[in-house]
């Protein structure tokens, strides 16, 4: 039998921030946070190639007047170069002019890294600009005829230079509606390529959507039984971007109701926040957890507490805290958006049984998060490690940006 999960869509203003939340069961598993008036990621822009450093193998764009980005040049794809010089070579040179797209935001002294891989979202299929023709299924779809059936159609759409993903909820979809979806991608991605070479340096040709409607629109067809707002600016906004989509029939949305009283004390939203933005956190039978984030790596240490028991039991009560730590720590790491190099200092456990029915632990709490994250080993220290991708900032920066 399938546990059936109730989950909401929060979209709430929070200071000059536009917050996004996502409730299971009641609880808020997931938070964004993002300025009013937008950001960069995923946007694509004509850009001028101001400087390459052949020591990290990487050139720095100027993509807005003044806004500098990290251009990667190991494994880089064929640049397309939008000032009609020609070229014998995929080399990029100081002056060129590329398409690229945002992929990284800027964190702290870092700028935004961008790529001319471009990749443009749909609800179904992501079309992607990757080295080689890039047809491939979700791994989350399991059927195996479902998955040849969308393998040959993504492979009837792919390009010269461009391939397609299909998502996990396109399992779910019909075909009609998966191949629309699909030539609508073809047809934006073909008339982002053919402006840029018409377009000055700094244009904008591609504007992604702001982050909590790309939240909404991937969680279209999911579990979410909803989208709840007490703003009436973003009600009208969330509704122009479904009915824009055809996907107004797709999930309810609601203009919270204030006689219900305020939506930010009903699903504890501020409350959640300031406990985010703490290091500690406890766990439900009295150890806690100190996140401490670095320059380098994210360092999570587990201690006992109050959990402390009889000496003889000592072993068992490691065991237990730590057990209540892998799943406080998957959901630390998702609502708190950390990622990169994840180091877990567990309470240290003699038995080898326990240790790695902690390890197995973690990779189950782990593989719940949509966002990439594997469990890579327990040292010798006994410190495990854990990978997470990066998608966006944390959420503490954020909530800070323009606020410090």
């Amino acid at each position: 039998m399938v546990n059936s999960v109730k989950e909401e869509l929060l979209v709430t203003r929070r200071e000059d921030k536009i917050l996004f939340a996502r409730v299971q069961d009641g609880k808020i598993v997931q938070l964004q946070a993002e300025d009013s008036d937008g950001g960069i990621l995923g946007n694509i822009y004509v850009a001028k190639v101001r400087n390459i450093v052949k020591n990290i193998n990487a050139a720095f764009v100027e993509f807005a007047k003044g806004q500098m980005g990290y251009l990667p040049l190991t494994g880089q794809i064929a640049p397309i170069h939008t000032d009609g010089t020609p070229r014998n070579d995929d080399r990029i040179l100081i002056g060129d002019e590329l398409i690229v797209q945002v992929t990284k935001e800027a964190v702290k002294t870092k700028p935004p890294t961008v790529s001319c891989a471009i990749e443009l979202p749909g609800r179904y299929a992501v079309l992607t600009r990757k080295n080689g023709i890039v047809t491939s299924v979700s791994k989350k779809i399991q059927d195996e005829d479902k998955r040849e059936n969308l393998r040959c159609i993504l492979q009837e759409y792919a390009g010269e230079s461009y391939g397609f993903v299909a998502r996990t909820n396109s399992a779910s979809c019909e075909e009609m509606t998966f191949r629309g979806e699909i030539e609508g991608l073809v047809k934006q991605y073909e008339q982002i390529t053919k402006q840029g070479i018409h377009r000055t340096v700094y244009s904008v040709l591609y504007r992604a959507a702001d982050g909590y409607l790309s939240q909404i629109r991937d969680s279209l067809g999911g579990q979410s039984t909803g989208i709840l707002t007490d703003d009436e600016e973003l009600y009208a906004q969330i509704q122009t971007y479904l009915e824009a989509g055809g996907l107004q029939d797709s999930m309810p949305l609601t203009l919270w109701d204030p006689d219900h009283g305020k939506m930010d004390a009903v699903y504890d939203i501020s409350r959640t926040i300031e406990k985010v933005l703490r290091p500690k956190v406890w766990l439900r039978g009295g150890g806690y957890l100190i996140i401490q984030p670095t320059e380098a790596l994210i360092a999570i240490d587990v201690n006992t507490g109050k959990a402390i028991s009889k000496k003889k039991d000592v072993e068992k009560t490691f065991l237990k805290v730590n057990m209540e730590a892998v799943e406080e720590i998957a959901r630390q790491l998702r609502l708190r958006n950390l990622s990169g190099m994840i180091l877990i200092d567990f309470i240290d456990m003699k038995d080898p049984e326990h240790k790695e029915k902690v390890l197995q632990a973690l990779e189950r709490a782990t593989a719940k998060d949509p966002v990439q994250t594997t469990v890579v080993d327990m040292t010798a220290l006994g410190l495990v490690e854990v990978t997470r991708k990066k998608v966006r900032k944390s959420f503490y920066e954020q909530l800070k940006k323009g606020q410090d």
